[in-house]
């Protein structure tokens, strides 16, 4: 990793198109301007997590659940004809 000192108004670039601005420094924390290309994502660390976690619950699939759909699917199949 490499570690950075920058003061407020001072800036990094990332290759050519990728420029972090540090904006303002507080007491909360630090304020970053970032300009990339549109075609570059830029996501916030903890956002990217609950996604992650939100993907992993999903896909592991309640067979339970499952059987229970099956038979309310059978079940309205019958009650059609």
């Amino acid at each position: 990793m490499l570690v950075l000192t920058r003061k407020s108004g001072q800036s990094i670039y990332i290759g050519d198109k990728i420029k972090i601005k540090v904006l303002s420094i507080g007491s909360s924390g630090v304020e970053l301007g970032i300009e990339a290309p549109k075609e570059i994502s830029i996501v916030r660390e903890e956002l990217l997590e609950k996604v992650k976690d939100l993907n992993i619950k999903a896909a592991q699939i309640n067979t339970n659940s499952l059987d229970l759909f099956k038979k309310l699917i059978k079940n309205s199949k019958i009650e059609e004809q």
